[in-house]
């Protein structure tokens, strides 16, 4: 059931006076359901039951937090029907998308609730004493990760269920032993609801402290502003745009206690394509780049939005196919219409750059919020002296660069910002040849593709979804897999601790049988 109030806690809470709605943007009308934003003081309360609930959360075990997580998984499992069509009124986006997203969340619950229940991930790390050391003794040294504290997570507008209020943030945060509140957003706030709820009864039926997840809506960046800004929250997770993650992160920085900001933001994910992967099969290439770049209307952080490769006969005739293939797809709809509104002003800002030829648009007039894909090309130069061109566009968009030799496609390369990924096309040999091109690209990546496409992230413990700035705020960090905890964790070191008070992945005994370095030896045995 939708209420359209707040979750301070267990406690559903709407004294605000603003309100706003969310919008089917395949009807281009407002959805029923009506949202109160949070106030300031309920900012406030969500944030300091949050504090009160860590020194209790915390000392939960990890076998207990991983029922808790699991019984989340259950309860939004149990939502059936009723979450997939709210997702898609605030969306727009099928029920194929929704049933997916919906196991890639609960699968990323599960695969924490995992992670916790074998132990390892603290890191456990002991150093024993040698009292007899000369010229000074050394002390019995014991370290592991602890968490930091209660975390701000922001959903994200293109991924309503695995990156918003259950999402890979949320899931990794309360693995860690950090309280959660989430800062809905406005475009799916329903959605975000019923999530919300699944979560707090997940929390109750397990015995979690009142305030380990609490659920604040807002139309504007206000009260996000005051979350990040309230002295009780230690760490903020944000999946959006540059602007959205940059005000964030200056935020935080701000505080008389700064704190750390993990945002994911824009990508351009850049494709090389070498001349042996066109001799090879340049239809196939084709084909799998109009599918990444039109599938969800273009709507993925890791859409590829650069296509680079050497002039010639060769990727003439690639260009021409991937042309041909890209008018052909339907245009689809965005999942907004201030998306919608964004993505058309920044392909027709790209559209009138001097050097810059439309090789692809789709036919028409489409319905409103119906994005028509486009296609442009430039020239290497082009791209090298004018930085409008390195911009991203949101949406069923790409720029082909078309470069003179080797030496300027690696300047392209090198001129470009931190991004999600990087693609390579070509045969092992050719890509061998090429060393300077492949460090260049590694340079400026999370993750390095080698003759694939880069939508579609597998949600493992090798995954690296982050990258330099502005891919993301801190590139040693991944958004998606089970190391997507470390955000959230700090190191902590006991020197000369009793046993007995120590936790207990660090006692002597080894009680929880997981596997620690002791002495620069991998172990579980007991000491």
């Amino acid at each position: 059931m939708i209420t359209g109030k707040n979750y301070i806690g267990y406690t559903a809470s709407a004294t605000g006076t603003r309100h706003f709605k969310t919008v089917n943007p395949v009807l281009n009308e407002e959805n029923e359901y009506r949202f109160t934003e949070a106030t300031a003081a309920e900012v406030d309360a969500a944030a300091r039951l949050a504090a009160a609930a860590f020194p209790v959360y915390k000392a939960v075990s990890g076998k207990e937090r991983a029922v808790f997580l699991h019984r989340i998984a259950d309860a939004i499992d149990a939502l059936g029907d009723t979450l997939t069509e709210v997702y898609c009124r605030e969306s727009g986006l099928p029920p194929a998308r929704a049933v997916g997203e919906r196991g890639r969340t609960t699968g990323q619950l599960r695969a924490f609730a995992q992670m916790l229940s074998e132990g390892d991930w603290v890191d456990a790390t002991i150093d024993t004493a040698l009292p007899d050391r000369m010229p000074a003794p050394k002390p019995d040294l014991r370290k592991m990760s602890i968490p930091i504290g209660p975390v701000a997570v922001f959903g994200a507008s293109n991924f309503p269920l695995a990156y918003s209020a259950a999402g890979g943030d949320t899931a990794s945060a309360l693995a860690a032993g950090c309280p959660v509140i989430v800062k809905a957003h406005p475009m799916h706030a329903g959605t975000s609801e019923l999530v919300a709820a699944a979560i707090l009864k997940a929390a109750q039926e397990t015995g979690m402290p009142d305030g380990v997840f609490s659920h604040l809506l807002a139309a504007g960046r206000e009260v996000g502003i005051q979350l990040v800004k309230h002295p009780a929250v230690k760490g903020v997770g944000f999946t959006g745009s540059v602007q959205g993650g940059r005000a964030l992160f200056d935020a935080a920085a701000q505080r008389p206690e700064p704190i750390p900001v993990f945002a994911e933001m824009g990508s351009l994910n850049p494709v090389i394509v070498l001349p042996s992967a066109l001799r090879a099969d340049a239809g196939k290439w084709a084909a799998q780049l109009t599918a990444s770049i039109t599938t969800g209307t273009g709507q993925f952080c890791t859409k590829p939005g650069l296509v680079i490769g050497l002039e010639g006969e060769l990727f003439a005739q690639f260009t021409a196919a991937l042309a041909q293939q890209i008018e052909g797809v339907p245009p689809g709809c965005m999942l907004h219409p201030d998306i919608h509104r964004n993505y058309e002003r920044g392909r027709q800002t790209l559209s009138a750059q001097e050097g810059a030829t439309v090789l692809a648009q789709a036919a028409g007039t489409p319905p409103p919020n119906f994005a028509p894909q486009q296609l442009l090309r430039v020239p290497g130069k082009a791209f090298l002296s004018n930085p409008a061109l390195h911009a991203e566009v949101f949406g069923p968009f790409a720029l082909l660069i078309e470069c003179a030799d080797m030496g300027e496609l690696r300047q392209v390369v090198e001129s470009l910002d931190g991004q999600l990924t990087g693609t390579l096309l070509g045969d092992a040999a050719e890509a061998a040849a090429h060393p300077a091109i492949v460090s260049a690209l590694q340079n400026r990546v999370g993750r390095l593709i080698f003759n694939g496409v880069p939508t579609g992230v597998e949600v493992c413990p090798s995954m690296s979804h982050g990258g330099p700035y502005p891919a993301s705020t801190d590139s040693r960090f991944t958004a998606v897999g089970i190391h997507a905890v470390r955000r959230w964790v700090r190191p902590c070191s006991f020197q000369n601790w009793p046993d007995e008070l120590l936790p207990p992945e660090l006692q002597n005994s080894n009680p929880l049988n997981i596997l620690r370095l002791v002495n620069n030896q991998f172990s579980k045995d007991a000491l």
